[in-house]
């Protein structure tokens, strides 16, 4: 508002003002440091609720939304799992706090069954001290409105990794996005038009496209083989199916692993997660220069005004129901 003035509230198109700002070194600063109050937020409302610590100055890397196998939260938890398997390597990974938020309908076992294994692998590496100053793993519970309020602002990665094909359209990606959020996605949904907006240099795509993931449909797709040629997808599946998040109960996530190898891995997480893990590299070559990842997020803000109510309301009374639409 002290940038632009106050009439975005009510014309988001007035956000457009906002891009020639990433020249202001000013703007960009205090951009940066509304920001980090807000991830200092979450980060003492996880404290207050969950007893968890978490470093403001993280990655935040966000995928809130509800649990289902298309929306492929499973393959966050991979990469989750890769992560830590290079950092007890000896790796060198800009910290991250990976969080998780969302509900699974009741009889759906195979998303619960997914709460489950973020659960158990938050509870290795988080409580790993060679490796918890670098890497948090977070399931927010009874994930609602009010949450979302408070996550929103502070992420600075938003998780838009459906299969392509598979998103309707899809909102919490533009929420993300218009709170300065930098998209990782596929072609998926509401994520093509979020590209079309803010542009594809101002956001991370990875993954099959839908023609392509159809492509390999019809062509047989085999997951065990990518399993078999990749020594790190090896080694985190057979972690977790072999308990090494679930030392207790080592057989308890060995249906997740079966149904990826042989159960056909319907929405294609082995055929995209070395695309993924190459777009998560690149999330953190970005994150490491603050200047060029804050222009990236002004950018977003500033070209969101298109998915507003009204701006949707105003296209429909044109387009659909042919009225006259006040200016």
């Amino acid at each position: 508002t002290g940038a632009i003035g106050d009439g975005w509230p009510t014309d988001l198109d007035e956000l457009k003002k906002l891009a020639p700002l990433v020249r202001d070194s000013q703007f960009c600063e205090g951009f940066r440091h509304a920001k980090l109050a807000n991830k200092e937020r979450l980060a003492a409302y996880l404290k207050k609720r969950m007893g968890i610590d978490i470093d403001p100055r993280s990655i935040f890397d966000v995928q809130i939304k509800r649990m289902h196998e298309y929306k492929r939260q499973l393959l966050n938890v991979l990469h989750v799992v890769a992560l830590y398997q290079d950092l007890k390597a000896g790796g060198h990974r800009v910290p991250r706090t990976v969080m998780f938020s969302g509900k699974a309908a009741p009889g759906y076992e195979t998303a619960k069954q997914i709460i489950r294994l973020i659960h158990d692998v938050a509870a290795v590496v988080n409580a790993d001290p060679e490796t918890c100053d670098k890497l948090k793993v977070v399931f927010i519970p009874n994930y609602s409105v009010s949450v979302a309020e408070v996550v929103i602002p502070a992420a600075d990665l938003s998780e838009q990794i459906s299969t392509a094909g598979t998103e309707a359209s899809g909102t919490g990606n533009m929420k993300l996005s218009l709170n300065g959020a930098l998209t990782i996605g596929t072609l998926d949904g509401a994520n093509i038009e979020i590209r079309d907006a803010v542009g594809g240099d101002n956001m991370f795509i990875f993954g099959l496209d839908e023609a392509e993931v159809s492509a390999w449909r019809a062509r047989g797709y085999d997951p065990a083989s990518i399993y078999r040629s990749d020594p790190v997808l090896t080694s985190i599946l057979d972690a977790i199916g072999g308990g090494a998040f679930s030392p207790g109960d080592p057989h308890r996530h060995r249906s997740l692993v079966d149904g990826l190898l042989h159960g056909g891995d319907r929405y294609f997480i082995l055929a995209d997660f070395k695309s993924y893990c190459a777009a998560q590299l690149a999330v953190e070559m970005l994150f490491r220069d603050p200047t060029e990842w804050t222009r990236k997020a002004i950018l977003n803000v500033a070209n969101m005004g298109r998915f507003s109510a009204d701006a949707t309301i105003r296209r429909y009374a044109k387009d659909i129901w042919g009225i006259p639409v006040a200016p």
